[in-house]
């Protein structure tokens, strides 16, 4: 019998604060975070230990989380990502957290939604280094999935459609709530400190929320990388053109989200960027024309810091054990 479980967790637009809850009472380019709004809690289980699972890669050693880390910012905090037989990635691997906001996804928006991004990496030579046909033998191959599968989708066949799936709806509820700077929007004025408040009225005034707006703080349009001066890099990341074709579209890039930005060094799509402070000083240049002080500086990394959310947390799912009839993986070709 298909599995239908389907949470709805719309509240209205408030969050509790020593147990009252304060409504959202102010008007700025910047929104809170909503709860998740609906869910089908059987996808999210199984989509949660496939997120977890090695085994739908080649080498039964990368998973989803080895890149998109959910202990560290949902990235790995590397430059670029490490893929199969120590291949470096071409791009730095973007947050998982909020991303079922984005406009799209990867940082040259060639996948529409989180479910068309899931089954990438699986199939990439140079990441999980599988294909979907041999990700779904394995799955197939184990009985406990199987059943799991069949619960929730009342098919006793895996397709890949259905593994994407619920790695996405699984990913929906990675959202980060609750951060200092959203208590403040809601009206706590003590959740802030001035100095925060300095630097976000800084980040304001000096243009940062013409790109990084909304609840996800970015993460809705693409935006030219060197928009007054031009960015100097080696990566070879086209951005937008590589998907458009056109030229008008080079070097720009899905405007990433800042949410959790503390915990997700380094910066930009090539990485380049090691501390907040040196993105700052890099994006007031060359997107805005602006240098800023060292005070100013100062003051906007610290409001960026406010942003980090309540992170993710549940007990690791326990993956059912490979058999006999499991495809081996292949570590190291």
């Amino acid at each position: 019998m298909k599995l239908k479980v389907t949470a709805s967790l719309s509240l209205m637009m408030a969050f509790s604060f020593s147990g009252h809850l304060i409504a959202a009472t102010r008007s700025e380019p910047i929104e809170p975070i909503k709860p998740v709004q609906s869910i089908n809690l059987g996808m999210v289980e199984l989509g949660k230990k496939l997120y977890f699972d090695p085994r739908l890669s080649k080498s039964g050693f990368i998973s989803c989380n080895s890149c998109h880390n959910l202990s560290m910012g949902g990235t790995d905090n590397l430059t670029s990502s490490i893929g199969h037989n120590w291949q470096q990635g071409p791009i730095n691997a973007p947050t998982v957290l909020n991303s079922s906001m984005n406009v799209a996804q990867f940082w040259d928006g060639r996948a529409a939604d989180l479910q068309a991004q899931a089954g990438g990496p699986i199939a990439n030579p140079g990441e999980m280094a599988s294909s979907h046909t041999l990700a779904v033998d394995v799955l197939q191959s184990i009985p406990e999935y199987v059943m799991e599968f069949e619960q929730v989708f009342d098919s006793d066949k895996i397709t890949i459609d259905e593994v994407t799936q619920t790695i996405a709806e699984f990913e929906k509820t990675l959202v980060t709530p609750n951060s200092r700077f959203d208590k403040w929007l809601l009206g706590d004025n003590n959740a802030i400190s001035e100095q925060e408040l300095a630097g976000y009225n800084l980040f304001k005034n000096s243009g940062c929320t013409a790109c990084h707006n909304g609840a996800a703080v970015g993460g809705s349009s693409f935006q030219k990388m060197g928009l007054v001066a031009p960015y100097q890099t080696s990566n070879t990341a086209e951005g937008l053109s590589a998907v458009t074709g056109k030229d008008a579209d080079r070097m720009k890039f899905k405007v990433p989200t800042l949410r959790n930005v503390a915990l997700t060094y380094p910066y930009f799509h090539d990485g380049a960027a090691g501390t907040l402070s040196e993105a700052v000083e890099i994006m007031g240049q060359i997107q805005l024309g602006k240098t800023f002080s060292d005070t100013e500086n100062t003051q906007i990394v610290a409001f960026l810091k406010t942003l980090t959310g309540e992170q993710p947390s549940f007990p690791l799912p326990i993956l059912p054990p490979s058999n006999e009839n499991t495809p081996k993986p292949i570590p190291f070709n």
